[in-house]
This record gives structure tokens, C-alpha cells and sequence, in this order.
């Protein structure tokens, strides 16, 4: 099971980043890739719409379905999924991807970025995976990735941003949880981080510059990753906190890695939680 062709992909925050290279990778094969995210309009800071992504993947091979989606509104994921499946058949692979990012102490970051980090990568994550089920069910190989990282339950990841750690983390206990719940019916849940920091608009915008990016690597790499996971079998493949890194080099071979980095010469800087 090599190939995505034919399958049918529904990914949030997929304008952009990482959410963009996996629907890109997927749509080599031929994938069906809806684009579930909430920019439909250019931004000054934010490169890429619904529109411009569901484009690049129709020019890679694949069929796109551009949809505003709000995550934080079931209205809004359930109207975009039922659209996915009239469109495509059905949806077998549910990527989580959108999410929000402040890392403010708990003296500084205000309520409201609490509970927009919380309503989009907690309960956003944990809704679209609910309402996801009645179709994942119907695939012959459905997977549900949460781009999250691995539960490594320390101090030093929680003291700088309490708010941030446990948003995240709180997608990475979906993944545990899920994996246990879902295994009878042969949906796998499964984790994907990068080892690195990406070269992501959060990383140009938030978090250090052009200095951060070149020490970055390519979204390309999560892209790969995640296309690995997607082609093995769901009833085998589940429960998982894989790092990209690890499947390019181990499970797929790859030993020269140098292709994703922004800048070879530069030492590259390790992500949050590794």
C-alpha cells in the first residue's frame, strides 16, 4: 500500500505550512485533498488562501476542495465534511493540523489567547476527529494524524508556556486516546512532529525571523512523513508519537537530509518538546 490515488484527505489549516506539504505530497499520488482552513483572502502577513493551495494541489496531481472552515464551530466542520464526502465518496484520512500558538508565562498571556488555543488545538482537534468517525468508518484503511508532539511530561516543557503545552499536549492525549478507542474499528491515531523547527509563517512571524527559518527546515519533510503513515496499514500502524525525522531516515531510508534544509550550512534548530 504505497500510493494515496483515489483516497480522500480532509485537512485543517491545510492553506499554508505544513498543512500545505502534506495535501501537496498526497496529491502526487492523486489524492482527493480537501482544504478546510479559514483564510479565503490574501493577508500581509500570512502567505497562501484556501484558494491557492487547493490550486498548487490540482497542479501536483491531485483533485482539490477548497472550504472555509472555522474549527472552532461544529457547524462549520460538519457542513464541510458532509460536503467532502458528497464530493469525493467519503473521507479516509482526518489531519489535524490547524492550531494556534502563544508562548506567553501564565503572569502574561491573557485569557483570550487561552481560550483560543484551547478551542482550536484541544476542542477543535477533538471535534473534528468526532464528527470525522461516521466517515472514517466506511474506509477500507482510515487514519486520523494529529500534528502534535510526543507526551514527554516534564517540567521544562511546561514552566516557559503552562497555556501552550497543555493545548498541544491536550491533541497529543486525543492521539492516546483514540488509538485505544478506535482500534476495533481499524482507525488509527497517530502523532506527527518535527524534530527541527519548520519554515512555517510562525516561525518567520513569532519565533525568531529569517535567522530561525535558515536554521529551519522545509515543510517538505512533515510532508513525507505524514505519507508514510497514511500508506501503512491502519490496524497495524496506530498509537504512535513519530518524529519526522525518524521515518525519512529509518522507515523510508532516506540518509541524506540536506534536501530539506532551508540552509545546509546552518546548524539546524530543535523544535519544542524533543
Amino acid at each position: 500500500m504505497g500510493s494515496l490515488a483515489g483516497k480522500t484527505l480532509f485537512i485543517t489549516g491545510a492553506s499554508r505550512g505544513i498543512g500545505e506539504a502534506i495535501a501537496l505530497r498526497a496529491a502526487q499520488d492523486g489524492a482527493n485533498v480537501v482544504i478546510a482552513a479559514k483564510t479565503a483572502e490574501p493577508h500581509a502577513k500570512l502567505e497562501g488562501t484556501i484558494y491557492t493551495a487547493a490550486e498548487k494541489v490540482e497542479k501536483a496531481g491531485g483533485k482539490a476542495l477548497p472550504l472555509m472552515v472555522d474549527i472552532r464551530f461544529e457547524d462549520q466542520i460538519a457542513t464541510a465534511m458532509q460536503k467532502a464526502a458528497e464530493t469525493f465518496g467519503g473521507i479516509d484520512i482526518l489531519v489535524n493540523n490547524a492550531s494556534a500558538i502563544n508562548l506567553s508565562d501564565t503572569a502574561t498571556v491573557d485569557m483570550k489567547r487561552f481560550d483560543l488555543m484551547h478551542s482550536i488545538n484541544l476542542r477543535g482537534t477533538f471535534l473534528c476527529g468526532k464528527l470525522a468517525l461516521p466517515y472514517l468508518k466506511k474506509s477500507s484503511n482510515a487514519h486520523i494524524l494529529n500534528l502534535s508532539p510526543p507526551l514527554n511530561m516534564e517540567e521544562r516543557w511546561f514552566a516557559p508556556h503552562v497555556a501552550y503545552t497543555m493545548a498541544k499536549f491536550g491533541m497529543s492525549m486525543c492521539v492516546l486516546g483514540w488509538a485505544g478507542e478506535l482500534r476495533g474499528a481499524g482507525i488509527a491515531a497517530n502523532a506527527l512532529w518535527p524534530r527541527t523547527t519548520i519554515a512555517t509563517a510562525a516561525i518567520q512571524n513569532l519565533l525568531g525571523g529569517d535567522m530561525m527559518m535558515k536554521r529551519s527546515r522545509w515543510p517538505s519533510i512533515m510532508g513525507d512523513a505524514a505519507h508514510w503513515i497514511f500508506t501503512q496499514p491502519s490496524r497495524e500502524c496506530t498509537g504512535n508519537f513519530f518524529l519526522d525525522e525518524d521515518i525519512v531516515r529509518d522507515k523510508m531510508g532516506k540518509k541524506d537530509l540536506s534536501e530539506y534544509s532551508v540552509d545546509p550550512s546552518q546548524d539546524l534548530q530543535v523544535d519544542f518538546f524533543v
